[in-house]
């Protein structure tokens, strides 16, 4: 399998959109901004379920936090977040937007290099791993499993395919994975799934993003009329969610061709001792 070069893909961050639409690769489909704030409010809610239950005087570690929207999120529920971001124009908008909140602590760096210091009752990483080849998702992962908090989560949310993995190479990189192969990689590290949960906000504007994909394709370009076609679409599936995203599946059609999980993750209760090893030295 052909690795993801970092390089390209930190490339392609660092002149990234800052609205709401562009960490979501919802840029270019005519959408409304309002496309982005529904689908934020209602993975929300789905990561409100999720994490039901965690101590609240803890800390969250927010890692790739985008412009910030997250980190917000966790700073009203939770005593402290550390958040951290790569790209500069992404950074920039999470440092201005919780310049505010004392509660919220911004790093610009790579997360990949970043040295926990504190105890986290959840990590966060909203996207990360689809940038990282599976032996730095793994690398990754086992250095995070030491920063957790007893009885504390990380939660993942990955874009996923429904077999094996594929890598989408180019300007864009990433490594979309299907679920079965998240689970491989998290029982390598000797993280427990205790909880899977498809991300159907994600998956509905996906169904927007293809829709008009094939819209560009088929139609001339003078014909396109993004501003009208993205905003008849996005309000079409919005009006019928969340029913639409299980249509798909009744008819046995494999649409869209990308979709979306949450996974909450929890450190094995007796890891090997190679397991403790790698962790030491990552």
């Amino acid at each position: 399998m052909t690795p993801l070069d970092y390089e390209t893909i930190s490339r392609y961050w660092s002149t990234a959109d800052v609205s709401i639409l562009g960490p979501y690769m919802m840029e270019g489909f005519g959408f409304p901004a309002s496309a982005g704030r529904f689908r934020f409010r209602a993975e929300c809610k789905i990561v409100s379920c999720l994490i039901y239950g965690a101590n609240t005087d803890g800390c969250v570690l927010d890692l790739g936090s985008g412009i910030g929207y997250w980190a917000e999120y966790f700073a009203e529920r939770f005593s402290r977040v550390v958040a951290i971001e790569a790209s500069k124009p992404l950074y920039e908008a999470l440092n201005k937007r919780c310049a505010s909140n004392p509660s919220v602590e911004t790093i610009h760096g790579d997360v990949t290099l970043f040295r926990p210091e504190d105890q986290y009752e959840v990590v966060f990483l909203g996207g990360m791993l689809m940038y990282l080849n599976e032996d730095d998702v793994i690398c990754l992962l086992e250095k995070l499993i030491a920063s957790l908090q007893p009885g504390g989560v990380i939660l993942c949310r990955e874009t996923t395919v429904r077999k094996d993995t594929t890598t989408r190479l180019g300007d864009y990189q990433a490594a979309y994975r299907s679920v079965a192969d998240y689970e491989r990689i998290f029982a390598e590290c000797e993280l427990s799934v205790h909880n899977v949960r498809m991300n159907t906000p994600y998956v509905l504007m996906q169904m927007g993003c293809e829709f008009v994909k094939k819209w560009k394709t088929f139609m001339p370009t003078p014909l396109h009329c993004l501003p009208i076609v993205g905003r008849l679409v996005y309000w079409g599936l919005r009006l019928s969610y969340p029913w639409i995203t299980r249509v798909p599946k009744v008819l046995g059609i494999p649409y869209p061709e990308l979709t979306n999980h949450f996974f909450v993750l929890q450190p094995d209760p007796q890891p090997t001792s190679s397991s403790a090893a790698r962790a030491q030295v990552a």
